[in-house]
């Protein structure tokens, strides 16, 4: 951890650089629509791996990514939970903490609009700030890919370049067009195949973890937040796991 990192320092910096919308992972794609590109983990838009080959694949695909951005730069890593109330316990089982155990609190993102204190949201954000190296995330990367941890994002530190990984690829936040379009052009076989560059399998436009695929939740079609414990996605018709 550097010594010059503080809670205060990060959360004036993203205030003063990135005062669009909160360091909330999933809101980046709309919020930095025109600098905003997503890959693939693995062939064919295949979701979740199934063996070591296919592991492997994925944090080449995502190390790859990390390297074009932030290679011999430090970088700050971002992990979530949330609660119910904004010092409670994690309202979800979680391997964040000791997957990022020198991670520090720095941003909490309230919501409390909906009427229904079940539905009351507290996002605790945790970041630690380390030079980048390929693979010095990998275990968290599986995480995140395996779905066990979500809302993720690795920034550099003047917060220019932002990656969020998720289970099934990449959002990428670039700083110019131009940039954007050299990524897109050098990885093309990662991009996804769909008119709109989302994935198919995502149920709701606004979260890339509201999966609404009803094999993997049993037959019952609903918010992947709401299943897992994350909190409830406000992006849509799938809030509180309604079918969509």
């Amino acid at each position: 951890m550097s010594s010059d990192f503080t809670p205060e320092r990060l959360e004036g910096l993203w205030q003063e650089r990135r005062p669009s919308g909160p360091p909330i992972a999933h809101t980046f794609r709309s919020t930095y629509a025109d600098r905003w590109v997503r890959f693939h983990s693995l062939p064919e838009s295949k979701r979740y791996p199934e063996s070591e080959d296919e592991y492997a694949i994925l944090l080449d695909r995502y190390n790859t990514i990390l390297d074009e951005l932030f290679a011999g730069t430090d970088v700050f890593v971002v992990t979530m939970d949330w609660s119910n109330t904004p010092t409670g316990p994690a309202g979800y089982p979680s391997p964040r903490q000791t997957l990022h155990p020198d991670g520090i609190r720095w941003w909490t993102e309230s919501d409390q609009a909906d009427p229904d204190p079940e539905f009351h949201a507290h996002t605790r954000l945790y970041a630690d700030r380390r030079p980048w190296e390929r693979g010095c995330v990998d275990a968290l990367l599986r995480a995140v890919a395996d779905g066990a941890v979500v809302e993720v994002s690795i920034i550099d530190t003047e917060l220019r370049h932002i990656h969020h990984p998720y289970d099934g690829g990449a959002d990428v936040i670039l700083t110019t067009p131009a940039e954007l379009d050299r990524l897109r052009s050098q990885y093309t076989a990662w991009l996804s195949s769909h008119p709109a560059l989302f994935d198919r399998s995502v149920g709701c436009i606004g979260c890339s973890h509201c999966d609404v695929r009803a094999a993997r939740w049993g037959g019952t079609l609903r918010c992947r937040h709401k299943a897992t414990g994350c909190r409830p996605c406000s992006q849509g018709p799938h809030s509180r796991g309604s079918p969509g």
